[in-house]
C-alpha cells in the first residue's frame, strides 16, 4: 500500500473515535498508523494510504459520525519525517537552533509540522501529541537559525489560519541538555 497521504480524525468521544476507527478501515483500502485516546477524554485515529482512499475514509467517518467531531485532516504528498517524529524515532545527533511550535489541536499541530518541513531545510525532532499536555500538542524542530525561523513561521501560519495556536518560539543556540529531555 502506497503511504502518501495521512488523513486523521480528533473526536471528543472515545467510543466515537472507536467506532470511527472501525469505519476508516471498513471504508477504504487504508493503514492504521495510530488509534488512541488522548488527554481531556478525546480520541485521535490517524491512517495512512493513497490519497483518494485516505480522504474517502475520513469523509465516511465524519459523515457518520459528525456530532463528536473536534477536527480533521488529510494531507496529500505527506513529508516523509513526520512518520518518524510522530513515534519519536527521529536521529538527530546535534541541536542546532531549537524551533517549537505549540498548538491546541492534534490535527492542526500535524498540519503545521508538515506545512514546516516542506518549507526549509529542517529537522523534526518530535511531534507531541496531547498525552500529559491537557489536549494540546507541540513539535520540535532544529537547523540553522534561519532555516528554522522560517520554518516556524510557516507551520505556526497554518495552525493560526485555524485559531488554534498556542506559541511558537526559535531558540538560536540552545543548550545542548535540551536534546535529551526531548528524545
Amino acid at each position: 500500500m502506497e503511504m502518501n497521504s495521512i488523513g486523521l480524525i480528533e473526536m471528543t468521544s472515545i467510543a466515537a473515535g472507536m467506532q470511527a476507527a472501525d469505519i476508516m478501515l471498513k471504508t477504504s483500502q487504508v493503514q492504521l498508523i495510530l488509534s488512541r485516546t488522548i488527554c481531556s477524554g478525546k480520541y485521535i485515529v490517524l491512517i495512512g494510504g493513497d490519497v483518494a482512499e485516505v480522504q474517502a475514509a475520513v469523509d465516511a467517518a465524519t459523515t457518520q459520525i459528525d456530532f463528536a467531531v473536534i477536527d480533521t485532516f488529510v494531507i496529500p504528498s505527506v513529508h516523509k519525517d513526520i512518520f518518524p517524529a510522530l513515534s519519536g524515532h527521529s536521529e538527530i545527533k546535534a541541536l542546532e537552533a531549537l524551533g517549537i511550535i505549540e498548538s491546541f489541536s492534534v490535527a492542526s499541530l500535524i498540519e503545521g509540522a508538515d506545512a514546516a518541513v516542506k518549507a526549509a531545510n529542517i529537522k523534526l525532532i518530535e511531534i507531541r501529541l496531547a498525552m500529559a499536555l491537557g489536549g494540546k500538542a507541540f513539535c520540535t524542530l532544529t537547523g540553522e537559525v534561519a532555516a528554522v525561523q522560517s520554518a516556524v513561521d510557516s507551520g505556526a501560519k497554518v495552525i493560526a489560519d485555524r485559531g488554534l495556536l498556542v506559541n511558537k518560539i526559535v531558540i538560536p543556540q540552545p543548550r545542548p541538555e535540551l536534546l535529551s529531555e526531548m528524545i
